[in-house]
This record gives C-alpha cells, sequence and structure tokens, in this order.
C-alpha cells in the first residue's frame, strides 16, 4: 500500500472538485450562497446537471489517475483499489470544508455534507420597529412590510426539508459518481486494457 500516492491522489481531487465548481459559478451554472438552495429537482438545468456530473465524475478520475501512477502500480486490481481509497480520504475534507461553508464553492453537490445545512437559514431581514408615534402612513407601510418578512419565512421553513433532502441526494449522486471515477482513474493509471476479458485472460496465464 503506497499511502503517499493515496494522500497525493486525495488533495488532486480535492483540488479538482473545487476548481471545477468554481468554474461553474463562473459560467453561470452554479451558484453560491442561499441562492444554491434547490427545493425542486424539476427546476433545475440541464446543463447544470450535466456539468455537475461531469465535474463530480472528472476530478475524482484525476485522483485516481494521480494516485495510480505516483504509486507506480502496473496492475489494475490495485491500481483501482488505490484510487478508491484516495476517494475515502477526500470524503472527511469534504465534510469540514461543506460545515465551513465552502459547499457551494466545489459545485453546489457537496453542501449536503455540512450537518446543519447553510441553506437552513433564512436570508430575510425583519421589519425594524418603528416609534410608537409614527404616522398612520408609516404604520401601514410597516404593517405591509412585516406580513410580506411573515409570509416569506414560513414558506422558507416549509420548504427547508425539501431543500435539505435535496442537497442530501445531491451530495450521495456526487460522491458515487467519484467512486466510480476514481476507480476507472486508478485503472486508466496501470496502463492495462480496461477490459475484464482482459484480467481474466491475464490471470489465467500468469496462472
Amino acid at each position: 500500500m503506497c499511502w503517499s500516492a493515496v494522500a497525493v491522489g486525495a488533495l488532486a481531487s480535492i483540488a479538482a472538485v473545487v476548481l471545477l465548481g468554481l468554474i461553474g459559478i463562473a459560467i453561470g451554472f452554479h451558484l453560491a450562497g442561499v441562492e444554491d438552495r434547490v427545493v425542486d429537482l424539476r427546476r433545475v438545468g440541464l446543463m447544470t446537471l450535466a456539468f455537475s456530473v461531469f465535474s463530480a465524475f472528472l476530478a475524482y478520475v484525476c485522483g485516481g489517475w494521480v494516485a495510480g501512477k505516483i504509486g507506480g502500480i502496473r496492475r489494475s486490481e490495485p491500481a483501482m483499489l488505490h484510487g478508491a481509497i484516495a476517494w475515502l480520504a477526500t470524503i472527511p475534507v469534504l465534510i469540514v470544508l461543506a460545515s465551513l461553508g465552502a459547499g457551494s464553492y466545489m459545485g453546489g453537490w457537496y453542501g449536503g455534507l455540512a450537518g446543519r445545512p447553510s441553506s437552513a437559514a433564512a436570508p430575510f431581514d425583519q421589519p425594524l420597529p418603528i416609534d410608537a408615534n409614527a404616522s398612520p402612513q408609516v404604520r401601514g407601510q410597516y404593517e405591509a412590510e412585516r406580513a410580506e418578512y411573515t409570509a416569506k419565512l414560513k414558506q422558507w421553513r416549509e420548504e427547508t426539508p425539501r431543500a435539505t433532502r435535496n442537497a442530501a441526494l445531491g451530495a450521495v449522486t456526487a460522491l458515487l459518481l467519484g467512486l466510480v471515477g476514481s476507480v476507472i482513474g486508478g485503472w486508466m493509471a496501470s496502463d492495462e486494457p480496461m477490459s475484464l476479458s482482459y484480467a481474466r485472460s491475464r490471470d489465467q496465464v500468469t496462472h
């Protein structure tokens, strides 16, 4: 087991996740902050979904490939195992980053790794209290703002369970895609043909 290869592969995956997440924000496929809260999955754009799948997969392909190459592993099975272990090493780091509020900067999908989703805090400002001697016009405006704030807050709280569920679903999907990508990246690093029939024939020749 080459732990240095695993560590560098994990760092490469995390760097690729952050880089691709920032690229997604820059080109408008992801939103940072409370705007990335997904309540209805049907409203997620096709390009956003495609880029999220691509980035989650590609980031870990890079990490698995780096782990396999640095380890100098020439057999596909140990190389794939190193890629998978590098994927395991990234999960605690991603959880810490998401808990610190950086989940949305990694593409939005990883925000569900936070113990308390950042999207749970309502972004509405409560109207400031007015003076007791305020005019009827000011009082009427205050009551309207207060009613609007209460309605928005109620809607936000009703939507929070769905948003939390969707955030968890996105995180699970991203991690599973990452696992597949890390295994494939390790397999690519071994330079063996990516074919199950080749592995069986190789084992028969070896024995």
